[in-house]
């Protein structure tokens, strides 16, 4: 496996907000190189608990990641040459379409603005494998998704036991699983290089922060929207089930107002 350490790197994503309600509708600043001032500071009381920069952080993070992989998903049906690679390739169909579902739902209650775009770099992982084909790109496949995947497994975790509000705490429970069976059947293609996988995964190179950062979406476009397939075997989270009544909001705190 050979992939050059500037086409790679992390799904991590940081970075200080300023404590508008535009910057809360949408981070300016998600680069891994701009480290956040008080990741852990509440920028906003709802009634389903308290948000935090990186608690918003994650939700943008968990759509982005799904904004490129979910095609990659696609291409992999149509590419794969392997029964490893194609069963892999559905899975990432499936589980990011149901991770979508989620963060379009909770989004607008939370006040977060969602990207329609994955980052520029997620752009070049797409890229990449749009130009490989054959074994390179099963190779490639396996070995940038077990990369990426592995990267934000630790993200996830840390928002799981962090995390206060009932609705983040909700998409990571999601995610966590999701994230674990995809690393999963990318180890199952047999194709993982892990000296050179993990290497990538624990030295990402470092890119500005606008090559990490989504970019907003365009004002009165309609929402990308990541379809599940026929057979779908995910499912995304029961918010009625949630929403019904608000855990660890502060007394008196209003819902976060919607998204416009």
């Amino acid at each position: 496996m050979r992939f050059s350490r500037n086409a790679t790197g992390t799904l991590f994503v940081g970075g200080a907000m300023a404590l508008t309600l535009a910057a809360l509708a949408y981070p300016g600043m998600l680069g891994m190189s701009k480290v956040a001032t008080a990741q852990d500071r509440v920028i906003a009381n709802t009634q389903w608990g308290p948000l935090t920069e990186q608690d918003r952080d994650f939700v943008v993070k968990v759509r982005a990641a799904g904004l490129w992989e979910y095609p990659v998903g696609q291409m992999g049906l149509q590419k794969g040459t392997t029964p490893g690679v194609i069963t892999a390739s559905k899975h990432l169909v499936d589980g990011h379409a149901a991770l979508d579902t989620t963060c379009r739902k909770i989004a607008p209650m939370l006040n977060i603005t969602l990207p329609d775009l994955p980052s520029p770099q997620q752009q070049g992982f797409v890229k990449q494998l749009t130009a490989d084909s054959g074994k390179k790109f099963d190779s490639d496949f396996a070995n940038i998704l077990r990369m990426t995947h592995g990267a934000i497994f630790n993200t996830i975790a840390k928002i799981r036991s962090t995390t206060k509000n009932t609705l983040v705490r909700a998409l990571a429970d999601q995610a966590n699983n999701t994230v674990l069976d995809h690393i999963t059947v990318m180890e199952k293609t047999g194709l993982v290089d892990f000296d050179q996988t993990l290497f990538q995964q624990t030295t990402p190179p470092k890119l500005p922060s606008s090559d990490l950062t989504p970019p907003p979406p365009a004002p009165g476009q309609p929402e990308v929207v990541l379809t599940p397939p026929p057979n779908a075997t995910s499912t995304p989270v029961d918010i009625n089930g949630i929403a019904g009544g608000g855990t660890g909001a502060s007394p008196g705190a209003s819902p976060a107002p919607t998204a416009g």
